[in-house]
Parts: C-alpha cells; sequence; structure tokens
C-alpha cells in the first residue's frame, strides 16, 4: 500500500468538516448553562456518526486499508482518552467545579486540545520517518505508559491527586495574581470590579486575577499535553500517515467533551474498561516493535495488517464491557 500523503480533496473535506462542526457543537452551544446525560448522548452519537462517515468516505474515496488504519486509530484514542477524561473528573473534585462552569471550561480545553494534537503529530510522525530505530523508543514508550496505568490499577488504596496544588497552579499564580474564589463563571476578574472583602483574599495586589476556573483550566491543558505524550505514539504505532494519525485524532477528540459527562455518570459501572485500554497499550507496544524490526534488521516474518488490528482493538474494547456488565462484583467489592 503506497503513502496515503496529503490529498487536497481530503484535506478541504476534513478541514470544512471540523470547522462547521466545531462552530455547530462549541459556539452555537456557548451559552448552555449544564449538559444532561440525554443530551450528551446526543451529541456523542453525533460525534461517532460524524467520524464514521468520514471513515466511509476513505473507505470509498481511495482504500479499505486506509479507511481501516484511520478507523484503528480512531477507536484507540477515543479508548485511551477514557483514562484523561477520569483525570478531568478529579481536577473538577479539586476546584470544587461542578455543572455549566465544567462545560465552559472543557470548552475552551478542547480547542487547546486541537492545537496541541497538530504540534505533536507533526513532531511525532516526523521523528519517525528520520530512522527506523525511532520506532523502539515510541515501542518502549507504549508499553512503558502500559506498565505505569498497570500499577496505578492495581494500588486500589491510592487517594486522588489534589490538582489545585498542581505545578502549572503554582506556576500561573507565578505570572498573574490570584483570587482564590469563584467569581461567577469568569477567568479573570478587574481589580475595580471586587469588593473590599475580594480583594483581602487575593494573592497579591494587580490590575487583573485569575480565578479558580482560569487555574482549573489551566491544569485540564497541562493534563491533556500529558496524556498525548502516551496517546500520539500509540496512534502512530497503527499508522504513519500524518494526516490520517491527526484526523483520528481530533475527530475522537471533538467527541470528548460529551462524552466526559456520560462517563462521569457510568464509570462506575465499567469497572474492567481501563483493563483493556492497558491489554491494547501492550498490544500496540509490541506490534510497534516488530515493525521496526522488519524496517530495521530484516522481515522477520511476522505481520499484523490494519484489518487485524482494527478487529483487535475493536475486540479488547469489547470484552472489556461486557466483563464490567458480567462480572462487576469483583471491583466493587475491593473498593468497599
Amino acid at each position: 500500500m503506497t503513502a496515503f500523503g496529503f490529498p487536497t480533496e481530503t484535506i478541504l473535506i476534513f478541514f470544512g468538516v471540523i470547522a462547521s462542526s466545531v462552530y455547530l457543537d462549541l459556539f452555537a452551544h456557548r451559552k448552555t448553562t449544564e449538559i444532561s446525560v440525554k443530551d450528551a448522548s446526543f451529541w456523542s452519537i453525533f460525534w461517532i456518526g460524524l467520524a464514521l462517515a468520514f471513515y466511509g468516505y476513505l473507505w470509498a474515496r481511495f482504500d479499505q486499508g486506509y479507511a481501516n488504519l484511520y478507523l484503528a486509530g480512531y477507536v484507540l484514542e477515543k479508548s485511551l482518552s477514557i483514562d484523561n477524561l477520569m483525570v478531568f473528573v478529579a481536577i473538577f473534585a479539586s476546584f470544587g467545579i461542578t455543572g455549566k462552569l465544567q462545560h465552559r471550561i472543557l470548552y475552551w480545553g478542547i480547542i487547546g486540545a486541537l492545537i496541541f494534537r497538530a504540534i505533536f503529530v507533526v513532531i511525532g510522525t516526523s521523528l519517525f520517518t528520520v530512522s527506523p530505530y525511532v520506532g523502539f523508543l515510541f515501542a518502549g514508550f507504549v508499553i512503558w505508559s502500559g506498565y505505569k496505568m498497570l500499577s496505578s490499577n492495581s494500588d486500589s488504596e491510592e487517594e486522588i491527586e489534589d490538582y489545585s496544588n498542581h505545578w502549572s497552579v503554582r506556576f500561573t499564580g507565578k505570572l498573574i495574581p490570584v483570587l482564590p474564589k469563584l467569581y461567577a463563571e469568569r477567568f479573570f476578574v478587574k481589580h475595580s470590579e471586587l469588593s473590599p472583602e475580594n480583594i483581602a483574599l487575593v494573592t497579591r495586589k494587580g490590575l487583573r486575577y485569575a480565578t479558580p476556573a482560569f487555574l482549573c483550566l489551566m491544569a485540564i491543558e497541562t493534563s491533556d499535553v500529558a496524556f498525548a505524550f502516551d496517546s500520539v505514539p500509540a496512534v502512530i504505532a497503527v499508522t504513519q500517515e500524518p494526516l490520517l494519525v491527526y484526523a483520528a485524532m481530533i475527530f475522537a477528540i471533538l467527541g470528548l467533551r460529551s462524552l466526559y459527562f456520560i462517563l462521569a455518570a457510568l464509570t462506575k459501572y465499567l469497572v474492567h474498561l481501563e483493563k483493556a485500554v492497558i491489554a491494547l497499550l501492550f498490544f500496540i507496544g509490541i506490534k510497534m516493535g516488530i515493525q521496526s524490526w522488519n524496517h530495521a534488521f530484516g522481515d522477520s516474518g511476522i505481520h499484523i495488517s490494519a484489518n487485524t488490528s482494527l478487529f483487535i482493538v475493536l475486540g479488547t474494547l469489547a470484552i472489556g464491557v461486557l466483563a464490567s456488565f458480567i462480572f462487576p462484583e469483583r471491583e466493587n467489592n475491593e473498593k468497599i
């Protein structure tokens, strides 16, 4: 299969769909007070349908192989994002932020994710083309990510981290004075708008103060950047085509805001899904190691096709979901 490259038609369609969809979801709904599970479910179906429509376009216009590479990357990014959304839950809890303010912070967090993913994909795919040995580094990184998740998952007594003292929050506090209490839904507030009681609370005097909502946004953005270090190599392990990698990630990320509100309600039921994600990371790391060996030292005789990767990714996640409903008691009893 030849390189996919950057077909002009595909670029125009992809960015046209993304631009119109971002306007529809982010801007047209920017004044939504609070997202319900029902509304979040509707938008999640919309984003999944849009991603599948792009899959159909790739299959019909180009080749089933390219389409399957994209879909495998999309499903993998979507499944890996579950762990990141759990971090979001902890971050919001640390700052005491609920309801409509969560919606607004995620609104800006998604925009930041679009930018950072583009940077990471360009760097990641460029490094991969420099030398076949870079693939071994990426494979090790993905396997290490799986090991970290496995170690964290086995420690049931671990306390939830307090993100109100996260390094990004402390760094932001050094750059701009902070009002350590929420002020409506605003990220910043002017000194002239504060009452004497609020002025007495600020960390230091200034013309403008950051509120906990902005500090929460900084924690969200930095955690997403850290998450990208895990997810980008994993998706690149599936396909090294930059456009397909970016498309898979963006379609997955655009549905994160809606998925967050669903996952926050269902996380206690999907108790074995994280184990499935861990298994996928080990599989992807091994797959990339084999691919790198074939390129660097000669054909090993082992080849994992795009179709096989797709079936393994979908099948592993399906097993994780089914196991959560068939064997829920074991995990729940461990947490009592």
